[in-house]
């Protein structure tokens, strides 16, 4: 198979980051497993490799400084990156409720779900600036939708830690693709749904991992005159 390019997915082990790194690799993609858990980041590259995917193990713990850079010099080395898409994520499980969750929820949500998310993508801008197809796909919610939160309670969990960290997510991707406009990296959020993971406990009914994966890949594999800045389901825009 001819290698489409390279692409880092964070927390790539399991559930959607693991459906995503499958699909890039059978895309043609050289697949980055990104995740701290050196077990299931091996057991994970095992498995994409048993399907015929080229994927290679990224020891990665987005909180950490050293961590980041490290895995941003294994890329560096492999010769670059191409696609990066920022799925690992934490929920601060439940309950969350507004003046009873704490800080130390919202700060351990936000270390991994925010300033994680700018550590790793601060961290391989070079390397996507220096590709001719560069795309950064952050995975959000309508958890993180404003619009949506207004409704908390009635259509959805209310989530004084988690939801706050996915607006955040939805405007960083809105920033970061106003500054690299114009070097044509693509930076889009997306949201997966409620999809059937250890994140929400397998519930019935839910989406398949697979499911979750599809509208994060197609905007990975965005054509060059492609959207960006947008925040985005299978459905097509999110209301922010």
């Amino acid at each position: 198979m001819t290698t489409t390019g390279t692409a880092l997915v964070t927390g790539a082990n399991k559930g959607i980051g693991l459906a995503v790194a499958t699909e890039l690799g059978r895309r043609g993609f050289a697949v980055g497993v990104g995740a701290r858990d050196a077990g299931r980041r091996d057991d994970a590259v095992r498995r994409l490799r048993d399907g015929g995917i080229e994927a290679f193990a990224v020891p990665l713990d987005v909180t950490d400084d050293a961590s980041v850079g490290s895995a941003a010099g294994l890329l560096e080395q492999r010769g670059g990156l191409d696609v990066l898409v920022n799925n690992a994520g934490v929920s601060g499980g439940l309950p969350q409720d507004p003046g009873e969750a704490g800080a130390e929820v919202l700060r351990s949500v936000f270390e991994t779900n925010v300033l994680g998310l700018v550590r790793v993508t601060d961290a391989v801008l070079p390397l996507l600036r220096a590709s001719s197809r560069a795309r950064i796909v952050n995975v959000s919610s309508t958890m993180g939708s404003i619009a949506a939160m207004a409704h908390a309670g009635e259509r959805m969990p209310v989530m004084v830690a988690y939801s706050p960290s996915k607006a955040a997510v939805n405007a960083l991707t809105v920033l970061y693709a106003q500054q690299l406009r114009e070097a044509a990296v693509l930076v889009n959020a997306a949201c997966p749904g409620y999809v059937a993971t250890d994140f929400t406990g397998h519930p019935a009914g839910a989406r398949t991992p697979e499911q979750g994966a599809a509208v994060v890949v197609r905007l990975a594999t965005l054509p060059d005159d492609g959207p960006t800045g947008t925040f985005t389901d299978d459905d097509g825009p999110i209301a922010w």
